[in-house]
C-alpha cells in the first residue's frame, strides 16, 4: 500500500499557496527609501533595489534564461545599464486557483533578494535561506512570501525562487527524451539548481555567504528539498537543509512508469501522435487545462538517480545538518476543503473516505478504521484526519530523520500550536496544527491575529531557522533547547506556544509501527 500514490491528486489542492492568504503579495514593511536605492553589480549587470529602514529588496533577477520548452535551464544573458529590481517578475505557468494566481508565462525564472539594511554591497557575509515555495508542483510562486520581519530581525539574507511547474516542469515522455538525448521530467529541479548555482556566483554582492546556504520548503517544497539533497547535482551548492511536511513521496516513479503518464497525458491534451513537435506546438492554456493536480519528481538517472527514500537510507545524499518536521494535524486541512466543497465526512463513509484518501481497497481501509475508531475521536473529520497526517506526513517524515541522522546531525519537529490562525472559513471540526500552518510563523504578516503567546513562538522559530542557518543547529542564546534526534532517543521539538518544548513518543502517538507493518 503506498499513500503517496494518492498524493498526486490530493495534493492538488494548492495548500501551500494559501500562504497568499497570510502573506499578501511583496515585501511588506516600511515606506521605501528612494534617496538610498542600492545598486549591486551581478554577474548579469548592475541592479538596483528597493531600499526601507529594515531591508534592501531586489525582486525579479533572472537566474537563467526564459526556458525552452522541456528543456534544461540555460544562463541568462547579460545586460547593459542598471536593471530595475523593484517589482516582482511574472511567476510560472499555472491554472487559476482560489489561492494562487493564475499565469501563462513561460519566461518566469527569476529570483529575490532580501538583506538586512544598508548590507548590500557590504562586507558583511550573513547566512543565506533560499526558499523553495509548495503547491504539489503544479502551483505557487515566489510573490506570496514576506521574509522581511526574518531578515530584519535575525540578520539574514532571504531568497525566494520560481520555478517550473506541472507539465511544463515535470512532465516525462519519450518523444522528449529522444529530441533532447536524455531522460526528462524534473525540469523544475533543474530550474532550483540553477537558482542555487546563481546564489553561489552573486549572494556575496548582497551581503551573504555563500558557504552557509540553508535551502528550506514546505510541502512540494519540502519534497523538493530531499529531491536535492539527494540530487547530485545540487551537491556544493547549499549547507543545510530544511524539511517542511515533505516526506509525503519517498518513492518515486522511475522513468518507464513516468513516461507512460506523459502519453497518457499527450493524448489528453491533444497529441495522439505522441510527438515532440505536437507538445512544444500546443498553447500553455491547453497544456495547463490536460495535467494533473499534483505532480512528483520521477527517478531519471540523471537529476535523481534514484528514489529518495532508498537514497536516504544508504546514505547517498548531501551531507549537511537537517531540520525535518511535520505539524500535528497535516490532513485536516485537506478534510476541511472537502468539506467546504461538499463532502463531508460522515460515521456512514467514513470507511469509504479511508480508501479515497490512501488508494487502498475497501477491506485494507477497514483495517485502518479499526486502528482509527470513530470512537476514539470527536468526529468523523478529525478521525480521517489523524490518518491522513499519520500515514502521509507524520510517519514518513519520522522515517526520513531516522535514515539522515545515521549520517548528519538532524533536529526534528512538530509543529503544534492548535489554534493556528485558520487559512479557510470554519467548518464543523477545528483545523487544529494544519497543513502549512507554520508558514505564517517564519513569515509572520501584519495582518494574522497572534496572541502575544504565538508571537513568541514565531520569533522562537525564526531564531530556530536563523540559528541552524548560521550554526548548523537550532540552538542560541534566545531559543528553548532542541535536542538533536537520534535512533536511540528520537526526541523531537514540539513547537507550542508560547515556548516550544522536547518531547517523546512522536511514533506511538502517529501509530507509525502500524503504518510501517501496513506499507511493506
Amino acid at each position: 500500500m503506498s499513500p503517496a500514490t494518492t498524493l498526486r491528486t490530493r495534493l492538488g489542492v494548492p495548500a501551500i499557496a494559501l500562504a497568499a492568504v497570510l502573506t499578501g503579495a511583496g515585501p511588506a514593511g516600511a515606506a521605501p527609501d528612494h534617496d538610498r536605492a542600492p545598486v549591486v553589480a551581478t554577474t548579469g549587470g548592475l541592479v538596483r533595489g528597493v531600499a526601507t529602514a529594515t531591508t534592501d529588496t531586489f525582486l525579479g533577477l533572472p537566474y537563467a534564461a526564459p526556458p525552452v520548452r522541456w528543456q534544461p535551464p540555460q544562463p541568462a544573458a547579460r545586460w547593459s545599464g542598471i536593471r530595475d529590481a523593484a517589482e516582482f517578475a511574472p511567476h510560472c505557468a499555472q491554472p487559476a486557483g482560489p489561492f494562487g494566481a493564475a499565469s501563462t508565462s513561460e519566461d518566469c525564472l527569476y529570483l529575490n533578494v532580501f538583506t538586512p539594511s544598508g548590507e548590500s554591497n557590504a562586507r558583511h557575509r550573513n547566512p543565506v535561506l533560499v526558499w523553495i515555495h509548495g503547491g504539489a508542483l503544479v502551483t505557487g510562486m515566489s510573490d506570496t512570501y514576506d521574509p522581511t520581519r526574518l531578515v530584519a530581525g535575525d540578520d539574514v539574507v532571504v531568497v525566494t525562487i520560481n520555478y517550473r511547474l506541472g507539465a511544463l516542469g515535470f512532465l516525462a515522455h519519450p518523444a522528449l527524451a529522444a529530441a533532447t538525448g536524455g531522460p526528462t521530467g524534473n525540469y523544475g529541479l533543474m530550474d532550483q539548481q540553477a537558482a542555487l548555482r546563481w546564489v553561489q556566483r552573486n549572494i556575496a554582492r548582497f551581503g551573504g555567504n555563500p558557504h552557509d546556504v540553508t535551502i528550506f520548503g514546505e510541502s512540494a517544497g519540502g519534497l523538493s528539498v530531499l529531491s536535492q539533497l539527494v540530487s547530485p547535482g545540487a551537491r556544493g551548492t547549499f549547507d543545510r537543509a530544511v524539511v517542511q511536511s515533505g516526506a509525503y513521496a519517498l518513492d518515486l516513479a522511475d522513468q518507464a512508469r513516468a513516461e507512460v503518464a506523459g502519453r497518457t497525458y499527450a493524448a489528453a491534451v491533444g497529441c495522439p501522435d505522441q510527438s515532440a513537435a505536437c507538445l512544444r506546438a500546443l498553447p500553455v492554456p491547453a497544456l495547463l487545462a490536460g495535467q494533473s493536480r499534483g505532480y512528483e519528481p520521477n527517478v531519471d538517472g540523471r537529476v535523481l538517480p534514484g528514489s529518495i527514500g532508498t537514497a536516504l537510507a544508504a546514505g547517498d545524499f548531501a551531507r549537511v545538518p537537517v531540520i525535518n518536521g511535520s505539524t500535528g494535524d497535516e490532513w485536516r486541512l485537506f478534510v476541511g476543503l472537502n468539506e467546504l466543497a461538499g463532502q463531508p465526512v460522515t460515521a456512514a463513509n467514513y470507511q469509504a473516505q479511508i480508501s479515497a484518501t490512501l488508494g487502498v481497497p475497501a477491506p485494507v481501509a477497514a483495517v485502518i478504521a479499526a486502528r482509527y475508531p470513530l470512537s476514539a475521536y470527536p468526529s468523523p473529520a478529525e478521525a480521517l484526519g489523524a490518518v491522513g497526517t499519520d500515514a502521509i506526513f507524520a510517519c514518513p517524515g519520522l522515517t526520513v530523520s531516522r535514515s539522515v541522522s545515521r549520517f548528519v546531525p538532524t533536529y526534528q519537529y512538530e509543529f503544534n500550536d492548535r489554534d493556528a490562525p485558520p487559512l479557510l472559513p470554519p467548518v464543523s471540526f477545528p483545523y487544529g496544527a494544519f497543513h502549512a500552518a507554520e508558514i505564517a510563523y517564519l513569515f509572520p504578516p501584519e495582518t494574522v491575529p497572534f496572541t502575544p503567546a504565538q508571537h513568541r513562538l514565531s520569533e522562537a522559530m525564526r531564531g530556530y531557522w536563523a540559528g541552524f542557518a548560521r550554526l548548523g543547529t537550532p540552538n542560541t542564546h534566545r531559543t528553548p533547547f532542541w535536542p538533536r534526534f537520534t535512533a536511540s532517543g528520537e526526541r523531537v521539538q514540539s513547537l507550542v506556544p508560547p515556548h516550544p518544548r522536547t518531547a517523546t513518543g512522536f511514533a506511538t502517538a502517529h501509530k507509525c509501527a502500524f503504518w510501517a507493518a501496513a506499507t511493506q
